[in-house]
């Protein structure tokens, strides 16, 4: 069975409050452009996720919130993981691990240097995760829990600048 993974890193984010907690920076104007043409580029690819989780953090939420508008997905149905914030690598694949395999499409809403460390594990190739980067994995798998020892058959990244 075809099982399709995406990590999305945040858009940029705003640094104008310093006095606020990192979890509660909001997107900054440029990941407030970023986030909706990276979105569009989804959809016009024809990406339909069955699951879409993310980070608590306001950036990470709201990257995944305007994608997911992008994508037809009602933003109620998207999950938020606090093991999406300040994390590794083994916590992601603990959280891919859980998924239902009845999912086939699953996108992950989050930050780095966890999702560039991850990418990088499922690929076996340094990957660049610029902000509102968005790594495809595609696997034939039977199960979300083997990803992390399965190789992809495809691999597919996007970020704003590329194009």
């Amino acid at each position: 069975m075809k099982r399709t993974l995406f990590l999305v890193r945040h858009a940029k984010s705003s640094w104008d409050d310093v006095a606020l907690p990192d979890k509660e920076r909001p997107l900054a104007d440029r990941g407030k452009r970023d986030a909706p043409m990276m979105g569009e580029r989804l959809a016009n690819r024809q990406v339909k996720p069955d699951l879409i989780v993310s980070s608590p953090a306001r950036r990470a939420l709201s990257t995944a919130e305007i994608i997911a508008k992008e994508l037809n997905y009602r933003a109620e149905d998207i999950v938020v993981d606090e093991r999406m914030y300040a994390t590794e690598a083994d916590m992601l694949l603990g959280v891919i691990g859980e998924f239902s395999d009845k999912l086939k499409c699953v996108m992950l809403f989050g930050h780095n240097p966890e999702f560039a460390d991850l990418a990088q594990r499922l690929s076996n190739e340094p990957v660049l995760m610029p902000t509102c980067a968005v790594a495809q994995f595609t696997f034939e798998s039977t199960s979300w829990l083997s990803i992390g020892s399965a190789k992809p058959t495809e691999v597919i990244l996007d970020y704003p600048k590329k194009g």
